[in-house]
């Protein structure tokens, strides 16, 4: 058992890079419909030293599920440095995915299916501590994974 001497207390953020900032935050907060709770542009000296690449210049977005909400989902274009995109299929190390809570997958997905691409369409889980609620997956503008999940009634 881990005993550290720190104490964690809660999630802040997950954060994504992506390739078009302007792009990523029409898609989190038009489409699927999350708050932009702030932005910014920052060449900030110590952003070159936690990211490893001096003299970066970076955009960042923050959006949450509501503006109550004190988890947020963080965005970040690098504007110089950036890399190339790479595919992050869920089943490589080091891939991630986001997963959204739902109260009506179908209508998500039915109300969606014209303007992202999904994985497939919602499917029953049917065993685990989630059987019977439903989940499918859908991709952002730079091929993350999003999970919508319907949790069991």
């Amino acid at each position: 058992m881990c005993n550290p001497p720190w104490q964690l207390s809660k999630l802040h953020h997950v954060g994504l890079t992506v390739q078009d900032i302007e792009r990523s935050i029409a898609f989190y907060r038009d489409t699927l419909g999350l708050t932009l709770v702030a932005r910014r542009e920052t060449d900030a000296d110590y952003l070159g030293v936690q990211t490893g690449f001096p003299g970066v210049r970076l955009a960042a977005a923050s959006l949450r599920l509501s503006p109550e909400s004190s988890q947020s989902l963080e965005i970040v274009q690098y504007l110089t440095q950036a890399g190339e995109s790479i595919e992050a299929p869920t089943n490589r190390p080091g891939s991630s995915h986001v997963c959204l809570l739902v109260d009506d997958i179908e209508a998500a997905h039915r109300a969606l299916r014209d303007k992202v691409k999904f994985r497939s369409h919602p499917v029953a889980i049917t065993s685990g501590p989630n059987a019977g609620g439903y989940v499918v997956y859908l991709y952002d503008p730079d091929g993350y994974t999003i999970e919508l999940f319907q949790p069991p009634p």
